[in-house]
């Protein structure tokens, strides 16, 4: 019989008593308002949930009479108090996080590069490694963050707090005050966005977490990474290195969202301009008082317009008086003017200049302050602060070609065959006359298209690092917009980006890639260098998640072996979700487990939504995040994770196969699956939240499952927490037929091949987030009787899965080898299963009478509170 620690061993004294103090507070916050009566009946509800955990024998039908008898108002109340408090629980335990954390020193970094040492790769090729490898954080706003940033700003200035509060000193009146001031604007602030966000809305968050996070973490992790590098290896990295850039999906994400025009991107692509100029305002205001040095080299003499005493102040006036023309410049939406600062070079040159000078005269140790910090924000973030992708589906450029085609008269572009297509897009590349004309202004979304394209050409791409290709599948998808964006004015070669998604996209990824690099054209176009992104979400919920998961492997094996074979540089971009059934995971783990040699000039992977306020939502939690990314890029780029032996694949090939079949033959349109999803989860109330601006659907009214995004699809199940979209199939696939070899097979996989661990540690953490006994009360209120044998056969297979697992992995219990891990539910569960069953009692209301404002808002409060609680929504 396996025991595990008791949880006052797992938590620490520290973070049990954060809890308890903000816990208290709370209370006392939540009694002030309404009273004692109030408080014992949260206490009440939260110690019959509890009685299910510590005695599986809890009285479902006495809690859900105590919820049936409270009024709206009330329930709104008691939603929004174990909401709270799960909110105020993260924030503990993330201050914890931080707190233990030491960079450079006990990094992953530091204890990389005392491996690698261990392993004798040299000096030079660390070096190399670290000065050639580029790790770009995509920020998306896929509408997975449910809390308001105003409550999010709260939330911050409480973590800062917690450093007062420690398990061996009294709390002063002072700081308990100011603590106990900042729980009550939290709980006098509404929790619900009630008003969709703006794409402008969404870019401006972004810009926010790189003014109050990124600006600042990235100076410090290159000064750790830095000084890392120097005592291990003897070499330091140039100044202008970027290990880590930021881009952003922010107002460049057309795909599925008519929201973002041109009109809106010209507006993102100014306003990050406006921002990148005002923040390095700041830097050079700050510089102006401390370069008041009169020593200066040649260099720094001969930019000075005039003689000047102080040469780094007039430098420095100078650029100042730029960056204020510049900022002037992007807020009033003109064509640009001379004396702006436009490029990087504009900023970098006149400082490193003054850097290298202060060096010369013997002033390094004035260079190495705030100057250097500045010209490593530069080397990151340039003058346009973030580089936008622009995504759009493949369709939109098909339908855009097809008006060209027959404004033109040349027949119909959608008729034509995909050879005619590419003979037809290559031979137009080569002719220089223009192939649009300058008046032609086609209507609708062909219009839309063709005006991004213009504004992408206007500037040259400036602030633009890539155009996205959803769905591609043929060449002609990707010289098409090569033949678009050139037509229209642009110069220099914009990166086009294939993204292949679904499961056929993912099986024919490499051929299309080849059928692509056999064009000369395209590889003089590319000039060494290609980019691919890989698709996480759909794929998975196209297929399921083991299906999926091999799938995309199996691609980006053959991408690296297409593009060795023609000789270029291949990127991978992943398109990670947030949760295991979009691709989420420990980001170390996977990057470790991607296939050998698919990280050598570096990689582009998104963060979205919740997770960038949870790994990036401070400079100390972006700093951690980033020694994980960066650490285990290079240790992937040094140490590539082992080829699969052949029977490896044939098992793999295998347990894929099972988990598809049994998937899609569950996950259809038209069943009873489809009916008893949108009963027994809250699919449809979901569409109730104002997190994003897209839409949960692709296409209008439609109620198929196939037409909703992998977002809600994911996030419906979470808040069931049968979490569905991260096992189904793979259930089917653990629970088949093995031979004596197979389990050997099977065995020798979880020991040696990274790809299989990840996959089998990933899906042990979403079975411990699941819950078969909330599931099924969720079934017993909402679904109709005549389905509920599918709730049965679920809950069945789920317990079924998880004792497969755990023979597995050799164990008697889930995450039995990290017990420590279990405590962030266990924390949570005596005031999260509270939520679930308050939540169930509102949906039932709700769909009985969906006027009722007040229930609908504490329906919504009980998704932010169960969100919060599992750490993640879609």
């Amino acid at each position: 019989m396996v025991v595990l620690k008791n949880m006052e061993e797992l938590i620490s004294r520290r973070l049990r008593h954060r809890v308890h103090v903000l816990g208290d507070l709370l209370g006392q916050t939540m009694t002030q308002q309404h009273g004692d009566d109030f408080l014992q009946k949260v206490e009440q509800i939260r110690l019959l949930a509890k009685t299910r955990r510590q005695q599986g024998d809890g009285d479902f039908e006495k809690l859900q009479s105590v919820l049936s008898e409270l009024d709206e108002d009330q329930l709104i109340c008691v939603a929004r108090a174990f909401n709270q408090f799960l909110n105020l629980t993260n924030i503990a335990e993330q201050a914890e996080l931080t707190e233990h954390s030491q960079f450079p020193e006990a990094s992953h970094l530091d204890a990389l590069f005392t491996d690698l040492k261990r392993r004798d790769i040299s000096n030079e090729t660390i070096k190399e490694a670290i000065t050639s490898l580029r790790c770009d954080l995509v920020l998306t706003a896929h509408p997975t963050e449910i809390t308001r940033r105003t409550l999010i700003q709260k939330y911050n200035r409480i973590a800062e707090s917690l450093q007062h509060v420690r398990e061996d000193t009294s709390l002063s009146h002072r700081d308990r005050v100011a603590l106990e001031r900042l729980i009550a604007e939290v709980w006098h602030t509404d929790e619900i966005i009630t008003e969709r966000p703006t794409p402008q809305d969404e870019a401006i968050w972004g810009y926010a977490v790189i003014e109050n996070s990124f600006w600042h973490a990235i100076p410090q992790f290159w000064e750790g990474l830095n000084q890392l590098l120097q005592e291990h290896t003897g070499h330091a990295l140039p100044i202008d290195c970027a290990p880590i850039t930021i881009s952003s999906w922010m107002g460049g994400d057309r795909d599925g969202n008519p929201n973002v025009t041109s009109e809106v991107t010209a507006d993102v692509l100014r306003l990050a301009r406006w921002m990148a100029a005002d923040l390095y305002l700041r830097d050079i205001e700050e510089l102006l008082s401390q370069l008041s040095m009169t020593e200066c080299n040649k260099e720094v003499a001969d930019l000075c317009t005039t003689t000047s005493h102080e040469p780094y102040r007039a430098v420095l006036r100078d650029l100042r008086s730029k960056l204020n023309a510049t900022r002037a410049w992007a807020d009033a939406d003109q064509p640009p003017e001379p004396g702006l600062i436009l490029r990087k070079e504009d900023l970098f040159e006149p400082l490193h200049a003054c850097y290298r000078s202060l060096h010369e005269c013997g002033m390094g140790i004035i260079a190495e302050g705030r100057l250097k910090q500045t010209l490593i924000r530069l080397a990151a973030f340039g003058v346009t602060l973030i580089e936008l992708d622009i995504r759009q589906s493949a369709d939109k450029h098909v339908d855009l070609m097809e008006e060209l085609i027959t404004f033109l008269g040349l027949g119909s572009y959608k008729s034509w065959s995909e050879k005619a297509r590419h003979d037809f897009l290559l031979e137009e590349l080569t002719n220089k006359r223009p192939l649009i004309p300058e008046s032609w202004e086609p209507e609708g979304e062909p219009g839309e298209t063709l005006r991004t394209m213009r504004l992408i050409a206007s500037n040259n791409a400036a602030g633009v690092s890539c155009y996205i290709i959803s769905m591609a599948q043929n060449p002609s998808d990707v010289l098409s917009v090569i033949l678009l964006l050139r037509k229209c004015g642009l110069v220099d070669p914009l990166p086009i980006v294939p993204l292949f998604e679904t499961l056929d996209d993912l099986d024919n990824a490499g051929w299309t890639l080849e059928r692509l690099l056999r064009d000369n054209q395209y590889r003089d176009y590319i000039d060494g260098e290609q980019q691919v992104m890989i698709g996480y979400s759909d794929s998975a919920k196209d297929a399921g998640q083991m299906a999926a998961a091999w799938a995309q492997y199996r691609a980006q094996e053959e991408l690296v072996l297409v593009a060795e074979k023609y000789g270029i540089d291949l990127t991978l971009f992943h398109g990670r979700g947030g949760a295991a059934g979009r691709g989420g995971a420990p980001i170390r783990q996977a990057i470790l487990s991607q296939p050998p040699n698919t990280i050598k000039r570096g990689m582009r992977v998104t963060e979205q939504g919740e997770m960038i306020r949870f790994k990036y939502g401070s400079p100390q939690l972006a700093r951690n995040s980033m020694d994980l990314v960066l650490s285990a890029m290079i240790e992937a780029h040094l140490v590539p994770s082992p080829k699969p032996r052949e029977n490896w694949r044939n098992l793999m090939d295998r347990l894929a196969s099972v988990a598809m079949q049994h998937y899609r033959s569950i996950v259809k349109d038209g069943s009873d699956f489809a009916e008893y999803f949108q009963s027994s989860t809250p699919e449809r109330e979901l569409s109730l939240l104002a997190i994003g601006s897209r839409s949960n659907r692709r296409h209008g009214q439609s109620n198929t499952i196939s037409d909703l995004r992998a977002i809600p699809w994911v996030f419906a199940w979470t808040q069931k927490r049968l979490m569905l979209p991260a096992w189904l199939g793979t259930n089917a696939a653990l629970a088949s037929e093995f031979t004596a070899k197979e389990n050997f097979v099977m065995r020798e996989m979880m020991a040696e091949w990274p790809f299989f661990e990840s996959q089998m540690d990933l899906l042990e953490m979403v079975l411990t987030k699941a819950d078969a006994e909330i599931a099924a009360h969720y079934d017993e209120v909402l679904v109709p009787e005549h389905l509920t044998f599918l709730g049965e056969q679920f809950q069945s297979e789920l317990a079924t899965l998880i004792e497969d697992v755990n023979q597995i992995k050799k164990q008697e219990l889930l995450l039995e080898h990290a017990p420590e891990v279990r405590r962030t539910l266990d924390l949570r569960d005596p005031y999260t299963d509270p939520l679930h069953f308050l939540q169930i009692e509102l949906i039932s209301r709700y769909r009985q009478d969906d006027s009722n404002e007040l229930v609908k808002k504490a329906l919504l409060i009980t998704i932010a509170g169960i969100a919060a609680s599992m750490r993640n929504t879609g």
